[in-house]
């Protein structure tokens, strides 16, 4: 069962990553979103092996760009949600809806000012002073766990 919280990676670089979102994403049933251009190819050996064999149960659709990406989610709804490390508000205090899209940028630069404004809510991962930003899938697990748990959308046991 899918769940209509979900992923968006805004011009990922690093397939690695990718391939470990694809994976979480397949396991709490959230369909991920990759705006291109991406910085691999996504046939690419690294993604394959980060993702597993959980890559063909991954809710993947690919945007050939920001503007490709924005029509779909007008036409499907839900908030934007981008989580950045220019924001002062934590996303533990954030009020997540079942319907948000959870808005990640590249790991060497984040999102342009263009996309930073189009965002209807920033939020960002409370760190320790000295510590300039986490890990790209590391975040985006924190980020979405948050969401799913908030909005009664994490799997259930058997």
């Amino acid at each position: 069962m899918r769940r209509n919280v979900r992923i968006a990676l805004y011009q990922p670089d690093i397939p690695q990553n990718t391939g470990t979102i694809l994976r979480l994403g397949a396991c709490l049933g959230v369909a991920v979103d990759v705006i291109g251009p991406t910085g691999f190819r996504t046939d690419d050996r690294a993604l394959r092996r980060a993702g597993l064999d959980y890559l063909d149960r991954a809710a993947l659709t690919l945007h050939d760009g920001w503007e490709d990406f924005d029509a779909a989610r007008r036409r499907t709804g839900g908030r934007l949600v981008l989580f950045t490390t220019k924001a002062s508000r934590s996303f533990v205090d954030l009020s997540f809806e079942e319907s948000d899209i959870l808005l990640f940028g590249r790991e060497s630069a984040g999102v342009p000012d263009e996309i930073h404004a189009r965002a209807d809510i920033r939020t960002m991962i409370p760190m320790v002073d000295g510590t300039r930003s986490l890990n790209l899938a590391v975040s985006v697990a924190m980020g979405v766990t948050e969401a799913l748990r908030q909005t009664g959308g994490m799997p259930q046991t058997a």
